[in-house]
């Protein structure tokens, strides 16, 4: 079968009619509303909507992602959010997590940059707007972002480091769609400088998780941590979380690789300028592939069994994510690496207790 043009396409991992499998069983999934649900019947989450749709913009299905972006647009809430889990169109947790809800900053830009289309992104300006506008609302003085908001309104004094490292990239998109649209956003540049710092500066600003390997590298993969400070943070638990052969664990305690944080890795090893030991994770992880195009979700090594029992729109959309990446296909492919989006900026001596600033400099 000939390659489609314009798809994804690993030489040796995967191939261009692989990716398209892949993304037509994404698109399968997605229900008349224009939701991507984790798998047929389950339930949609924002952010991992936004991930599948990325996936079907890099794999040229622009009609399928618009749907999901328009589903994006109807189902906000008035004050910028979305609830964290519906079902069949039904919310079944209200909860607003701030991280889900920023993201669909990256889904809008990464959009635009692969489509060009200027009507999608004027159109989808206001939804991202209030959404950032609301998750910024949650942010610390130090410059940390609280997780969550419950019915009782009030923010969650946690912040978590992966959310708050994805939150980084996508204020770094919301920013370069902003400068696109020409509606500048001062204030976001500084929330950004502020919220880079803390991501390197203080950990202390941060729950615990370092059990679960996001809490690893997502610092590297929003872009706050990079250059050799990047490498040494990936090379310092590489043995604890990468399993050679069979791809990344999930948490460091237990014998569970899963597809998504691995290709995640592998973008951040692309970040890097990791490309060879990325595109070695890739290929490491399709044993994980279904014939029909879709990914288990994970694999218990210990006993060589799939688990959980369930193949996930999110992990497909990570693999096609990470092709792109590595192929450098669509015009979007460096969304991870950065590659002119916005650093930020931070004032000296704002309310965290440093001395100065490391302004704008990831590392």
């Amino acid at each position: 079968m000939t390659d489609p043009p314009g798809v994804p396409a690993v030489p040796g991992v995967l191939t261009a009619v692989d990716v398209t499998a892949t993304a037509e069983s994404i698109a399968a999934v997605q229900e008349s509303s224009g939701a991507v649900p984790w798998f047929p019947g389950g339930h949609t989450d924002p952010w991992d909507h936004v991930e599948s749709a990325m996936a079907l913009t890099a794999a040229g299905l622009h009609d399928e992602a618009a749907a999901a972006y328009d589903w994006c647009r109807r189902t906000q809430r008035a004050d910028g959010s979305w609830p964290a889990k519906i079902v069949g169109g039904r919310v079944e947790d209200p909860t607003t997590d701030t991280n889900f809800c920023a993201y669909v900053a990256v889904g809008v830009w990464h959009h635009l940059t692969c489509t060009g289309d200027e009507e999608f992104a004027r159109g989808m300006w206001p939804v991202v707007r209030a959404a950032v506008d609301l998750v910024l609302d949650a942010q610390a003085e130090r410059g940390e972002v609280a997780w969550a908001r419950g019915g009782e309104g009030a923010w969650a004094g946690e912040a978590l480091l992966s959310g708050c490292a994805s939150i980084h990239q996508s204020l770094r998109c919301a920013l370069a769609l902003a400068d696109h649209v020409e509606r500048p956003q001062p204030d976001w540049e500084v929330a950004l400088g502020r919220l880079g710092h803390a991501l390197r500066a203080h950990p202390e600003a941060f729950a615990d998780k370092s059990r679960y390997s996001m809490d690893w590298y997502y610092p590297v993969l929003g872009g706050a941590v990079r250059g050799q400070a990047g490498l040494d943070r990936i090379h310092r638990r590489w043995h604890e979380f990468v399993v050679d052969g069979l791809g990344a664990r999930c948490v460091d305690d237990r014998p569970w690789v899963t597809g998504a944080e691995t290709c995640e890795l592998v973008l951040s090893l692309d970040a890097l300028g990791e490309a060879a030991r990325a595109r070695e994770l890739l290929a490491a992880m399709q044993h994980l592939r279904d014939p029909d195009g879709s990914y288990w979700t994970g694999h218990v090594f210990a006993d060589g069994k799939r688990w959980p029992e369930e193949r996930t729109t999110w992990t497909g959309a990570a693999v096609i994510l990470a092709a792109d990446a590595l192929s450098r296909t669509t015009p979007a492919s460096a969304i991870f690496r950065g590659d002119g989006l916005p650093l930020g900026l931070a004032p000296v001596g704002a309310g965290c207790g440093c001395d100065t600033y490391v302004t704008g400099v990831p590392g």
